[in-house]
């Protein structure tokens, strides 16, 4: 039976202040901008479609896909995905957006350091983000009756990768943002009002990868806290 600890709370709460401040600034700035036109009046899809002609990356497909907000680059299959609220939209935010994931498709032509990192990463971290856990949890609880923190420790560096990952995210995403920024403007897609709203968006959507480092971080220094502080009372 697990029992929640309440020193928990002084590792999680910042984090999870800033996740929910992160997740209230895309909402804003996404429904703000959505709202509004941009001035060329192309869809999202149209704009994806531009920006990768123009970049030289026309084997890159785009499909739309459901769900809100789940727009992404897949760089195995080396297509863009784009939610139906952003492929279908004529929006300002649609144009950001559209022009972040083209930069990622850039990146991935590039062969950008930290995104090759990242999508080695990938696996690990599917497996150590919810695998690591259990063991730390396991390990911690047995070592009152082992006196052994190795199976604990395990755990800890198994859900580590959630940290490595997360933080090597940072470069990749802010990247796609600047790479963004710099289409819209090289191919005139945007003006100057519109790239400072549609920057509005990409920071926004920035802050949430920073809330989700902060988040791994947090519970990593709380699983150090639990085993040097085990350690210090035996």
């Amino acid at each position: 039976m697990f029992i929640f600890d309440p020193r928990y709370l002084l590792f999680a709460l910042p984090a999870l202040v800033l996740a929910f401040y992160a997740q209230w600034r895309v909402r804003s700035a996404y429904g703000r901008y959505s709202k509004k036109p941009n001035n060329r009046g192309l869809s999202g899809s149209e704009i994806a479609r531009v920006l990768l002609r123009s970049a030289g990356l026309e084997h890159v497909r785009v499909e739309e896909t459901g769900g809100r907000l789940g727009d992404h680059y897949d760089p195995g299959k080396k297509v863009l995905r784009l939610s139906k609220g952003v492929s279908q939209s004529r929006s300002v935010a649609s144009l950001g957006i559209v022009a972040h994931e083209v930069g990622h498709a850039m990146q991935d032509a590039a062969n950008y350091g930290p995104l090759r990192v990242r999508s080695g990463l990938v696996p690990a971290v599917q497996v150590g983000s919810w695998l690591g856990p259990i063991i730390f949890f396991a390990g911690f609880f047995l070592s009152g009756l082992t006196g052994s923190t190795a199976i604990a420790w395990l755990g800890l560096f198994l859900f580590a990768g959630t940290v490595v990952f997360a933080l090597v995210t940072l470069p990749v995403e802010f990247n796609a943002s600047k790479r963004a920024l710099q289409l819209l403007h090289s191919y005139q897609l945007a003006d100057g009002r519109e790239l400072q709203e549609a920057k509005q968006v990409l920071d926004a959507a920035a802050l949430t990868y920073v809330a989700a480092l902060a988040q791994a971080l947090s519970t990593l220094l709380y699983y150090v806290f639990l085993l040097t502080g085990f350690s210090r009372r035996d």
